[in-house]
């Protein structure tokens, strides 16, 4: 390890995402789409512990853990490596053990595999003492691991260009309350779900131009009005997410019909995320839904929150150093608003 006092243990909390925006571009020649989304970040949290150990492992519990592979593949333990390889190359890193303990929906559109990838990242870079990487670059690390990782590593709302990976915070104050439904059974992979998209737009004889943001959506949010919102939330992944899974249609015809302001699916689904106007709505909903709806996990959460924060760490006996940059949820650059 490197020398100084080094954490033994560091636990990091990290929250999913929906897409309160998702504008789908043409296909580009590195085979991704160009992108223009809102990211925001809700109250539904992985939470990622690493030490040191003797070998690579991850191991991972909770109501999602079984849907998680638990091997070299696994993009948390990609994440511990890739760090340890790039960025620690003048001093000897032990490799560590991950365990995740799993709540957001696994292959569920809410960047579970990224959140916890990002989590891992800022848990390694205190439990190694690489207090010289900074946000910016641990982001550019991210972005090459997965498009969501830069706003899992800071989370509330933002703004993201290129792929997902280009992130810009956006004005967004007070708070939204959501309703998540996660059909049971249900997973879609990312890519099938944009190839769904590029056949249904092709069959459809639909040209996609350059994405853009809406303006509609950053007024809305500018003044926190659910209304507002409800009515400007759009996602271009829709239609092929329910082309592949018709239930989809049945829950956001079932969610509203039980009272949301609006209902949408979480990037490539399957989650579908239904916007409500307070507390007392997102409890009355997850009732309506549990008993009237497909069947499905229904989660209740509030966004923004920010992104992975470490929550504990164990020290080695010496006292730890003091530090005002606390919280790694830095700065992603210029508010948008």
């Amino acid at each position: 390890m490197t020398t100084g006092t080094q954490a033994q243990t560091v636990t990091v909390r990290v929250p999913g995402k929906i897409n309160l925006g998702l504008s789908v571009g043409p296909l580009r020649d590195d085979g991704y789409h160009e992108l223009s989304t809102v990211y925001h970040a809700v109250s539904l949290y992985d939470t990622v512990t690493v030490q040191p150990a003797d070998s690579w492992s991850v191991h991972v519990t909770g109501p999602w853990g079984e849907h998680v592979p638990a091997d070299d593949s696994n993009l948390a333990l990609v994440a511990a490596r890739t760090l340890a390889k790039r960025r620690a190359r003048k001093a000897k890193v032990d490799p560590v053990r991950i365990d995740i303990d799993k709540h957001i929906p696994v292959a569920g559109g809410m960047a579970g595999g990224s959140a916890d990838a990002a989590a891992t990242l800022v848990g390694c870079r205190e439990l190694w003492g690489l207090d010289h990487l900074e946000n910016d670059l641990l982001e550019l690390m991210g972005a090459s691991l997965g498009s969501d990782i830069p706003f899992l590593l800071h989370g509330g709302t933002a703004m993201g260009s290129g792929r997902g990976e280009q992130v810009t915070s956006v004005l967004a104050r007070g708070e939204l309350h959501w309703v998540l439904w996660a059909g049971e059974g249900l997973s879609l992979s990312t890519p099938q779900v944009y190839a769904e998209c590029d056949r249904l737009r092709e069959e459809a004889g639909v040209t996609p131009g350059p994405p853009e943001p809406s303006g509609e959506l950053m007024t809305a949010l500018r003044r926190m009005d659910t209304d507002e919102v409800a009515a400007a939330l759009h996602n271009d992944l829709q239609e092929a997410a329910i082309s592949l899974e018709p239930v989809l249609a049945e829950a956001l015809s079932a969610g509203l019909d039980l009272g949301a302001r609006a209902g949408i699916v979480s990037g490539s689904g399957p989650t579908v995320a239904f916007l409500v106007g307070s507390q007392t709505e997102a409890i009355d909903l997850s009732v309506g839904l549990a008993a009237n709806g497909p069947t499905g996990d229904i989660e209740r959460a509030v966004g923004p929150v920010p992104g992975a924060q470490i929550i504990h760490q164990r020290s080695s006996p010496e006292p730890p150093r003091a530090r005002p940059d606390t919280d790694r949820s830095g700065p992603l650059g210029p508010v948008i608003g």
